[in-house]
């Protein structure tokens, strides 16, 4: 399974210079080179982990030539319902690029709005709605991510699992391929997969 931590990351920023080849092959799994930031409580911290999983997220999956309208468009990582990052989302993804593309943040309240996305967390907001929300974006190239219970099984292709104060990836890997994504094996191999599907 993919870990990270957030037991010490409930006090610390996470430095951008780590190469996100090296985050996922460490024998740590998703070391984050840290420091201390007093009074962040540990909900605040565990999403501050997600948030740059969904940065990492950018690095290791591919999508094809035809989700981007231009080589210039950039790459929206968009969240749907309430927002639980705060700014740290943007913090993460400024100045960054993933394939030569860069990386934006939008915010939906409705699905008519999820319109040039490529990474979608759905909030626990929306967890009534999983089955909706994959439904309406059924043939669309978007990476669709979320952390309620049951989120992978319903359709989702990430789920964070949260266990022991540690973060799970939950992968559907039939779902990603039905979107024409491809996961990198750096993602997969340290993660849950189900419903793997033909290759």
């Amino acid at each position: 399974m993919v870990i990270l931590t957030f037991a010490q990351a409930g006090a610390i920023r996470i430095r951008k210079s780590l190469s996100a080849l090296l985050l996922l092959t460490s024998t740590l799994l998703f070391p984050l080179l840290q420091q201390s930031v007093a009074g962040q409580s540990s909900a605040i911290s565990e999403f501050r982990v997600k948030a740059t999983f969904l940065f990492q997220f950018t690095q290791f999956v591919d999508w094809p030539t035809e989700a981007f309208s231009t080589a210039q468009t950039p790459l929206v990582i968009g969240i749907f319902g309430e927002d639980p990052f705060g700014t740290f989302l943007e913090e993460t993804v400024r100045d960054e690029r993933a394939n030569g593309h860069a990386l934006a943040v939008e915010r939906y309240r409705r699905l008519e709005e999820v319109k040039n996305c490529h990474v979608l967390f759905v909030s626990g907001s929306e967890a009534s709605r999983t089955g909706d929300i994959v439904t309406a974006l059924k043939g669309r190239s978007i990476l669709i991510v979320g952390d309620s219970n049951g989120f992978a099984d319903r359709g989702g292709m990430i789920q964070f699992v949260t266990q022991e104060n540690r973060i799970r990836l939950r992968i559907n890997l039939a779902a990603a391929r039905a979107a024409k994504l491809t996961i990198s094996s750096k993602l997969l191999r340290p993660a849950t997969v189900i419903n793997p599907g033909p290759r």
